[in-house]
C-alpha cells in the first residue's frame, strides 16, 4: 500500500483505526496533532510538509478537534504536538514548535 505519492505530502487522518493502520503499514510515522486555530501549529506545518516530501517517513496529521476521541485516547493536552513511531511502536513525543533538523534527526534515528 505504501506508494510514493501516499508519502509525498501529509496525510490527512479521518479515524483512530485510519492511523491505527497508517502506523502499522509504515516503518516510519510522523503523527501531528494540530488545530485550525492554534498559531504555533500554523508555524510548524510549512516544516511538517517539507518532512514528508524529503524523508522516508509517512506524516499523518490529526486534528484535535475533529478527532477529538482520538486525542483524548492520545493524552495530548496541548498543541502541536508531534508522536514518531517506528515499526508500530511509539518512540518519541515533542511538544511545540521544533526546529526542522531536530525532527529529522529523530525520523534518522527510527529509520
Amino acid at each position: 500500500m505504501s506508494s510514493p505519492e501516499a508519502t509525498s505530502a501529509p496525510i490527512h487522518v479521518e479515524s483512530s483505526d485510519h492511523l491505527d493502520e497508517l502506523i502499522t503499514d509504515h516503518e516510519v510515522v510522523l503523527v501531528d496533532y494540530h488545530a485550525e486555530w492554534c498559531g504555533p501549529c500554523k508555524m510548524l506545518e510549512p516544516t511538517v510538509e517539507e518532512i514528508a516530501e524529503e524523508t522516508d517517513a509517512v506524516v499523518a496529521k490529526v486534528d484535535i478537534d475533529e478527532l477529538q476521541e482520538l486525542a483524548r485516547s492520545q493524552q495530548i493536552r496541548s498543541v502541536p504536538t508531534l508522536q514518531f513511531y517506528a515499526h508500530g511502536e511509539q518512540l518519541k513525543e515533542v511538544i511545540g514548535v521544533q526546529s526542522k533538523e531536530d525532527l529529522v534527526d529523530i525520523i534518522d534515528a527510527a529509520a
